[in-house]
């Protein structure tokens, strides 16, 4: 029997968001989102942000390094309760909640200092310091996940045991390797066992394809750990100007990534290099859209 045509409809409704949403089309913003252009990073067809860098302080507190001139450090969350104040608040949930904005996932960038340590005393229950900043910030900035850039400590059991308290309050947990494969390998096997796919904790991998990982083969990556790889090359920047890629270089490397295998999307490092070198999101996420529509 042949379906009415408005059950049709309905089906491709359906159908379409899930196809549009399956690709990760990714940027890195590393410095003060306070000076940054949101308009056009929202409404460029990115919709995946990484917010660059959090860092966890001894106590448990959370700070925001701005990285930039003129700006500063900010603690944004301390005593379970967000502090990081209205103006930078408002700008950050503006990432996703701004007219126009095609971004459907935020996350904050961090390192390692200070979780093995933490983890271990108070340890990561619901009443502790650590547990309840992260949780007030997840509920200020409306944030989706916390993003791993260990690049030094690689600790799986700590990693874990932290990672799996966000994942008690709400967030995803994601990371950004360019090297040892085997501690990613370890973090995904201790964070996904038993889960269905669509439940994984850990379910996105940005490997960084530029600087110390210049050399990684995303399909490479992905085959050994079981996990669609989302490859990132840095934009035309002047301070490794070496690393930088054009937009058109970029589609050349993500098309011949892509013709491989299939990946996860494609993202950009970013330091704010495209609004200071007078480049255009736009015409680096249309690299994005077209070779991971």
């Amino acid at each position: 029997m042949k379906a009415p045509a408005w059950a049709t409809a309905l089906l491709l409704a359906l159908l379409v968001p899930l196809s549009v949403a399956a690709n990760i089309r990714n940027i890195y913003l590393f410095k003060d989102v306070m000076v940054s252009n949101t308009t056009a990073i929202t409404q460029s067809g990115f919709n995946s942000l990484v917010m660059f860098g959090v860092g966890v302080l001894a106590n448990g507190d959370i700070m925001y390094y701005s990285n930039t001139p003129g700006s500063k450090d900010v603690v944004v969350a301390s005593g379970g309760a967000y502090v990081g104040g209205a103006a930078l608040q408002a700008k950050v949930r503006s990432l996703k909640s701004a007219p126009g904005s095609t971004v459907n996932r935020l996350e904050i960038c961090m390192n390692s200092n200070n979780v093995r340590e933490l983890m271990a005393s108070p340890g990561p229950g619901t009443n502790t310091n650590v547990y309840r900043n992260f949780a007030a910030l997840k509920e200020a900035w409306n944030l989706d996940a916390v993003n791993n850039n260990d690049e030094a400590i690689y600790e799986v059991s700590s990693t874990v045991v932290f990672a799996k308290m966000l994942g008690r309050m709400g967030y995803k947990y994601a990371a950004s390797p360019y090297t040892n494969r085997n501690f990613y390998r370890s973090l995904l096997a201790e964070l996904n066992r038993g889960l269905a796919e669509k439940d994984w904790l850990l379910d996105r991998m940005y490997l960084q394809c530029y600087d110390g990982g210049a050399g990684n083969d995303p399909i490479a990556w992905q085959d050994s750990l079981g996990i669609k790889m989302v490859p990132l090359l840095w934009v035309i920047n002047d301070s490794k100007p070496y690393y930088g890629v054009t937009p058109a270089e970029a589609r050349t490397r993500f098309a011949a990534w892509a013709a491989r295998g299939t990946l996860g999307g494609g993202g950009y490092w970013n330091e704010y290099d495209i609004e200071k070198m007078g480049l255009s999101y736009k015409e680096y996420s249309g690299v994005l859209s077209s070779v991971f529509p």
